[in-house]
């Protein structure tokens, strides 16, 4: 049994669900009327979709909308059918899908997704959970990373943060896993089982944190955004493991010391909103978060130099002075980078915001032709001494893949690359800075196709453009 129900990962809205709207006479509700509540009904799948639950690949991310089906051999662990997913080898898309049903439940009453599992080998899955939902467009999704299965059927368990948050849920499942590079685990069986919402009683220990524990210090003006970061929620499950699930941000409680300096959305995205230090921190069912943010705001920012090179001379990234040459990746999540960038919209246009940096890029969608052009400007804003900036500006050759050398994280190949130390910035004001193509990349900048960033870990870009004089 297969169903083809393709969905877009890029909206997160995986069901269009109707939306009945009420109306007619207006009138107060009396104290006797009882609310209509959603079956507490746990299942997912045991032999058969529970009710109203069906499959919605996320096709458009790249998922073999035909890799999962319904097993009904010797791969079952308990009763006449299990689900199974053909995992791709590397270069053949992944396994992702959400699990929906249009008949809500309420789940308050359970502490755990549990399921039964093994593969054909011995594997990781990259993520698995619950709460993708667009009923609530994804508010209490929750993910466990890399969970290790083995040949032999074992039972796992996904915990619930906070479940007297999942009154009226139809996110009830989902999981994406794939070969990301060569070598990679990838062209195996993976089955699970009796998948289902328990109330195991033996869930204890909550252990929540935000910006994964760290007490942060920040800088910020009156107008940004900082995200909130490091949601996390850990319990000691009854076989004396510390299970840690990554959380959306509305199953906390926010709470900032001085609203007249920073507030905090349910979404967790604190808004600058006047001069002054405030202090961010949260609970979750009760128990504080570890982990806060202290952010003091000096006012507004000030507005980044006018660019007065001509457009005609100039192939812009990002600039409200000039027409982009091409539409670039801002976030492109490169595996291990702790930073989070916004586009934020101030007084004198957007800024590119980057917080808690280590590396990112800016990944062009379509290559820069620079073959003509002799510098990459780009203006830059700090609000704390010491800091530096690295900047690579990459050429990604004519077979337009980005490829460096695993040992070094050197361009290899086609690759070209051209580094330089933004260095010698002014804390409170924009420094602006312009890069001579020259060297490696000086006969090879044709097919510039991103930038890379390290250092920070705060700072602000703003006027990025390659020119000629």
């Amino acid at each position: 049994m297969k169903n083809k129900n393709y969905i877009s990962l890029r909206s997160v809205l995986f069901l269009c669900l109707g939306i009945v709207v009420l109306s007619g006479c207006e009138r107060d509700f009396s104290d006797d009327v009882e609310f209509a509540t959603f079956p507490a009904n746990g299942d997912v799948f045991i032999d058969a979709f529970s009710a109203g639950l069906d499959y919605f690949p996320f096709v458009d991310a790249g998922a073999d909308p035909e890799a999962f089906s319904v097993a009904t051999d010797d791969n079952v662990f308990m009763g006449s059918a299990a689900m199974r997913f053909d995992v791709p080898a590397f270069g053949n898309g992944f396994v992702g899908a959400a699990f929906n049903t249009t008949v809500n439940r309420d789940l308050s009453s359970f502490d755990a997704l549990t399921f039964y599992a093994k593969a054909s080998q011995a594997a990781s899955i990259n993520a698995i959970g619950f709460g993708i939902s667009a009923e609530t467009s994804n508010k209490f999704q929750v993910t466990l990373n890399n969970l290790a299965v083995s040949t032999r059927w074992e039972k796992y368990v996904i915990p619930i943060p906070d479940a007297s948050k999942l009154v009226n849920e139809t996110g009830m499942f989902w999981l994406a896993e794939g070969a990301s590079f060569e070598g990679d685990e990838g062209g195996y069986i993976l089955w699970l089982d009796e998948v289902q919402f328990e109330k195991l009683g033996t869930v204890a220990q909550p252990n929540p944190a935000i910006f994964a524990g760290a007490e942060l210090v920040e800088q910020a003006f009156t107008g940004s955004n900082i995200p909130i970061t490091g949601l996390t929620q850990t319990f000691n499950l009854d076989n004396g493991v510390n299970q840690t699930v990554t959380v959306a941000p509305s199953y906390f409680d926010f709470s900032s010391t001085d609203e007249n300096v920073a507030l905090v959305s349910e979404l967790g995205e604190i808004s600058i909103v006047g001069e002054g230090t405030s202090t961010i921190s949260a609970i979750l069912g009760n128990v504080r978060a570890n982990g806060s943010l202290e952010v003091t705001s000096n006012g507004a920012l000030q507005t980044a130099p006018e660019p007065t090179t001509p457009a005609a001379n100039v192939k812009s990234i990002f600039s409200d002075a000039y027409t982009n040459d091409t539409a670039s990746n801002f976030s492109p999540g490169f595996g291990g980078s702790t930073t989070e960038v916004s586009v934020t919209s101030t007084s004198g246009g957007d800024v590119l915001a980057y917080t808690n940096n280590n590396f990112t890029g800016i990944i062009f969608e379509n290559t820069v032709d620079a073959s003509g052009l002799t510098f990459m400007h780009v203006d830059v804003y700090v609000q704390e001494a010491g800091t530096e900036v690295g900047i690579q500006i990459r050429d990604i050759g004519a077979n337009l893949t980005l490829e460096t050398d695993v040992n070094t994280g050197l361009p290899t190949g086609d690759d070209a690359d051209r580094r330089f130390d933004l260095t010698g910035l002014t804390v409170g004001q924009w420094t602006s800075f312009d890069i001579a193509l020259d060297g490696d990349i000086a006969s090879q900048k044709n097919n510039l196709g991103a930038l890379i960033l390290t250092g920070g870990p705060n700072f602000i870009f703003d006027n990025i453009y390659f020119y000629t004089e």
